[in-house]
């Protein structure tokens, strides 16, 4: 009983501060390149992660190394630049609602890379949410006709990575805690950020004297801190006492919270871009549906 309370309150609280972050990344932008603040953003995280938890390390073992630094690269690394590239073009709203494809794609990746099998219901729900997806996009081309709404294909990426993320923590890291997950991530990630920040003109005086740097800089610290060390801890832990599926279920509040801080920074949201949003939860409810004795038998 403690633990199928304890998944529900890392969900809302998780909830909360994801979609938290989209708006954060949004305003990172204003005085970052994307590029700029993916490397800050991974230097930041990684740097206090280690403060924290460097001896939590010691409980990962050699062979499970291997799977921390995969988790590393496709939970963490290329989402954190794919996300920033999207916001750079498409609304932080939309980007919080596309975020819910990753239920859908974790019974893809469950299904190709670890043979976790799916119901046909499951099958209906990942086809109604990329139908929802399809709408969301078309519809916020004619809301938003100035942003190149090709640019939402990068979220779809990191939502694959994220659907592998949680599979790989599921079914390989099941006794790696999440701390360790967690710094193990960052201790393979922040040497190519490391190189990558400088190289990105973050440095360089015109970026530090522009009107945004000082304010953009606070943006990704919380961002940083909160979005991405707090969370990433709390998700590993949530992943270990429920399912990779419950756990990306996340993504059901998430778009909620981003829509409500989208809104009140001035973002365009229509009611057909509710109706596509509300068929992409459809989709993921229709995952996240547990089979009737009828369906068991």
């Amino acid at each position: 009983m403690k633990a199928q309370n304890n998944k529900w309150f890392y969900l809302i609280v998780l909830s909360i501060i994801w979609g938290t972050s989209y708006i954060l990344i949004k305003k990172g932008l204003e005085g970052f390149t994307a590029i700029q603040l993916g490397s800050v953003r991974i230097v930041i995280a990684g740097f206090f992660l280690f403060l924290l938890g460097f001896k939590s390390l010691k409980g990962i073992s050699k062979k499970e190394w291997k799977w921390i630094a995969i988790s590393g690269y496709i939970g963490s690394f290329f989402p954190m630049f794919l996300f920033a590239f999207a916001e750079s073009e498409i609304d932080s709203s939309i980007a919080a609602i596309l975020n819910s494809l990753v239920p859908l794609f974790t019974l893809f990746v469950g299904l190709l890379a670890f043979g976790i099998s799916f119901t046909k219901n499951q099958l209906l729900g990942v086809v109604v949410g990329l139908v929802g997806a399809g709408l969301l996009i078309f519809f916020g081309k004619g809301v938003n006709p100035n942003q190149n709404y090709w640019y939402a294909g990068f979220v779809i990426l990191a939502t694959i990575g994220y659907a592998g993320n949680a599979n790989i923590i599921k079914s390989k890291l099941q006794n790696v805690s999440p701390m360790a997950i967690a710094v193990g991530n960052f201790a393979t990630i922040i040497i190519p950020a490391i190189i990558v920040l400088p190289l990105s003109g973050f440095f360089d005086t015109e970026v530090r004297a522009g009107d945004f740097f000082w304010s953009s800089l606070g943006y990704v610290i919380i961002l940083s801190l909160i979005g991405t060390c707090v969370a990433k801890v709390m998700f590993n832990k949530l992943i270990q006492i429920s399912s990779a599926v419950f756990s990306v279920s996340v993504t059901y509040l998430i778009p909620i919270v981003g829509i409500f801080w989208g809104l009140l920074d001035g973002e365009n949201f229509n009611l057909k871009q509710f109706f596509a949003a509300t068929i992409i939860l459809l989709g993921v409810y229709l995952v996240n549906k547990k089979k009737t004795p009828k369906e068991a038998s």
